[in-house]
């Protein structure tokens, strides 16, 4: 599903949240390589499961004509920082649910990028008829924790030993849930 253009001016930087488009799609398999090189907390390693600029076409083409998802990127003077995706279900029984995740370059973290594509995530699906976004964080991300609970998740569940993080060491993956 498509969303409108929104601008946010914060203290130190100016960005847009708006829907992906296909000419997005270069970019974005070029950010979402870095970012998977830039952190832990997301679920891959860098490199794995790679999209290609014709897979992020066909994703965002897909997306756009979904009524059960959305795929957002927040862009700064016509670069991409930052991206979130709705998934919804086309199965009846999950159809009222959609699978949430976010990502933003390291280099903008701190900002507020990730939460206003949060919140704008939370307000189409509130405004589409979705009773309920979910999502996984690895436990150790105790600021996205608590953003995501400041927002009205909850935590579901613990995965326990989920994740098997570069230190050797395995970590849980919590569960959360919020239903409007």
């Amino acid at each position: 599903m498509i969303v409108d253009a929104k601008e946010y001016n914060g203290e130190q930087i100016c960005y847009t949240v708006r829907s992906a488009s296909e000419g997005d799609a270069r970019q974005l398999s070029q950010i979402r390589l870095q970012i998977d090189g830039e952190t832990e907390n997301l679920d891959r390693v860098r490199g794995e499961e790679y999209l290609d600029e014709a897979a992020f076409k066909q994703l965002i083409t897909d997306d756009n004509v979904a009524e059960r998802n959305v795929f957002l990127i927040a862009e700064i003077n016509g670069e991409i920082v930052g991206f979130s995706r709705c998934e919804g279900s086309l199965l009846k029984r999950y159809s009222h649910r959609v699978e949430f995740g976010i990502a933003v370059l390291k280099e903008y973290w701190g900002y507020g990028i990730g939460t206003t594509l949060l919140k704008r995530s939370i307000d189409w699906a509130d405004s589409n008829g979705i009773k309920k976004i979910m999502l996984s964080v690895l436990e150790t991300n105790e600021k996205a924790i608590k953003i995501y609970q400041q927002h009205g998740f909850e935590i579901e569940g613990t995965l326990r030993n989920d994740k098997l993080l570069s230190d050797g060491e395995f970590y849980n993956t919590l569960v959360m849930g919020r239903i409007q």
